[in-house]
């Protein structure tokens, strides 16, 4: 039995690391095969997207056309996690939301990357979950969720395990812009999230068991004891160690 649409954000980072696994993406692949769940996945570009665009800046491109060649790696990432789906997934990422919505109607998966300049992997993801009105969003980064500080420069960084949409705009809106800059949830994305009000879930998408749990179990149940942030519309703001 379906049950519903679920969204996926995965940072290109977590698919493609430094030194990339055919056997991460293929396990990651099955967890698609096997959810319950009729499953969009948005990919972002990764070290690639950053090679390509810092290379493309110093020969004197603009930001606009620093975004198209993200796009482009996005797109790349996706084929290789469609290569893995095989039939479970359209053969060709979409390139618009009104692409992914018809693929959603023949297929069980929906792999794709990014679409328009200025719009990130997390804003495409946030905007599609909102159009085929996902249960929820999960966004995959390289870190297990929400900090008080950045985890990587603050070692008194704190896990938030739970926030209202309020906060994540919050924390989102302190963020850097501009092509090639990445962050836990980008300000687009956040503001996305908050007028849908869409239960998201933030987590480490490295650890595929975890990444499991976020597209199966029900939200009640990962409120107690899931190892990432939960964000939904008026949750009382919990903390690691609260």
């Amino acid at each position: 039995m379906n049950k519903g649409n679920v969204m996926i954000s995965m940072g290109g980072s977590v698919m493609i690391p430094e030194h990339p696994s055919s056997e991460f993406i293929r396990e990651f692949a099955g967890i698609l095969k096997a959810a319950e769940s009729k499953s969009y996945v948005v990919l972002g570009g990764g070290r690639l997207a950053r090679e390509y665009i810092s290379i493309a800046r110093n020969l004197g491109a603009d930001e606009g056309y620093l975004d198209e060649i993200g796009i482009s790696a996005t797109r790349l990432n996706a084929r290789l996690l469609i290569s893995a789906l095989g039939e479970m997934a359209c053969p060709c990422p979409p390139v618009s939301f009104d692409e992914a919505i018809n693929a959603g109607k023949a297929f069980p998966v929906v792999v794709m990357g990014g679409t328009h300049p200025g719009h990130t992997t997390d804003g495409v993801a946030a905007m599609l979950a909102e159009r085929v009105r996902a249960e929820r969003l999960i966004i995959a980064t390289n870190v297990k969720g929400v900090y008080t500080s950045d985890p990587r420069k603050d070692p008194d960084a704190r896990l938030y395990h739970r926030i209202p949409f309020s906060k994540l705009m919050e924390i989102a809106l302190s963020m850097e812009g501009g092509a090639g800059k990445s962050g836990v949830v980008d300000p687009l994305a956040a503001r996305i999230i908050s007028r849908s009000g869409i239960p998201t879930i933030v987590c480490d998408g490295r650890e595929l068991e975890v990444l499991k749990r976020a597209i199966n179990s029900p939200l009640s149940v990962l409120e107690n004891g899931f190892p990432g942030t939960i964000i939904t519309r008026n949750p009382e703001i919990e903390t690691e160690g609260d």
